[in-house]
């Protein structure tokens, strides 16, 4: 992985340099908006204050369920079915068994809905500080990068993500449109793949599948 995002480093550095515009999505791309940041705290964390918590949290019992989780979501039946299951996984993500850092993420994540990008990362920039093992903090900051165009620090805290959590979803996601945008359509392709696996409801990935084949096979998308 790391060596692949070096390589997409590169590749966007070396668009940046010859001044060619990065290739854009098409008009069946939908990247990530403010609406995808709208996932509440769990209900017993408080809004405000909170002791801050910096060590490392007990992975046994929260990595079974996720682990119990996962299985479920790829064997759903029905779209609503997956969903339910997704959410849970969602809500295990967002946890960081930090009250603080719990906050913090709220807050950056209503800074997103308000466009205040800028705030949102200064919120983040201490949500990873503070808690360099818990992957929604660098993915959420992957997803501001994104949104603000700055590909390379995106792939750099994607990394991270899915170094912590390789079946990160959402991150696996934003990785495979990054790769399509610099044009790396088979390596998109994987990726998106990746993702489906992890989660077969994800709608998305399942069109960006047909839309790459289809290119793959030189038809017009």
């Amino acid at each position: 992985m790391r060596i692949f995002v070096l390589a997409l480093l590169y590749a966007l550095s070396a668009a940046i340099a010859t001044a060619q515009p990065v290739p854009d999505l098409g008009p069946n791309a939908e990247p990530p908006s403010a609406d995808d940041f709208s996932s509440p705290l769990p209900e017993d964390q408080p809004e405000e204050g909170g002791e801050v918590v910096v060590e490392e949290a007990e992975p046994g019992e929260e990595e079974s369920r996720l682990d119990a989780l996962y299985s479920e979501l790829a064997k759903a039946e029905s779209p609503q079915a997956a969903e339910r299951i997704a959410r849970q996984i969602q809500m295990l993500w967002i946890e960081s068994g930090s009250d603080t850092v719990d906050v913090l993420m709220s807050r950056a994540g209503k800074a997103i809905q308000a466009d205040e990008f800028g705030l949102a990362l200064d919120l983040l920039d201490v949500v990873v500080l503070m808690k360099p093992s818990y992957a929604e903090g660098w993915n959420r900051r992957a997803t501001v990068h994104y949104m603000r165009e700055d590909f390379g620090k995106s792939l750099v805290d994607i990394e991270r993500t899915l170094s912590l959590e390789p079946r990160h979803w959402g991150a696996l996601s934003g990785l495979a449109i990054i790769q399509r945008r610099l044009g790396f359509e088979t390596e998109s392709l994987t990726t998106f793949r990746r993702a489906l696996e992890v989660h077969p409801g994800l709608e998305n990935a399942t069109k960006a599948i047909e839309d790459l084949q289809k290119g793959a096979e030189g038809e017009p998308v």
